[in-house]
């Protein structure tokens, strides 16, 4: 059975860091697609990051220059580094992997705010 579980979100002041982590069991997770989207109510889930299985990373515009994703492949996690975060990057983050399909995790809550 495949799971994803995330950590590290919480309460951050604007222009602080966060790193969140998400844990995959289950799959032969070298192989798979790695994302990371945010969902915010009231609007369209927003891929924010994505590491492929060779490493090729692309992201949202909106947040290029202040994140990071990574991969450990011996641990099966991959990570999301988020510096210089805004208010408007408040949001539930949600790790994803794909292969054929795409399986989700349950999100991590980020709140930017003085």
């Amino acid at each position: 059975q495949v799971q994803l579980v995330e950590s590290g979100g919480g309460l951050v002041q604007p222009g602080g860091s966060l790193r969140l982590s998400c844990a995959a069991s289950g799959i032969t997770f070298w192989l798979y697609v790695a994302r990371w989207y945010r969902q915010v109510p009231g609007k369209q889930q927003e891929l924010v990051a994505q590491i492929t299985s060779t490493y090729s990373t692309t992201y949202a515009k909106s947040v290029t220059g202040r994140f990071t994703i990574s991969r450990d492949n011996t641990k099966n996690t991959v990570d999301l580094q988020m510096n210089n975060l805004k208010p408007e990057d408040t949001a539930v983050y949600v790790c994803s992997v794909y292969l054929y399909v795409s399986t989700w995790g349950q999100g991590t809550q980020v709140t930017v705010s003085s």
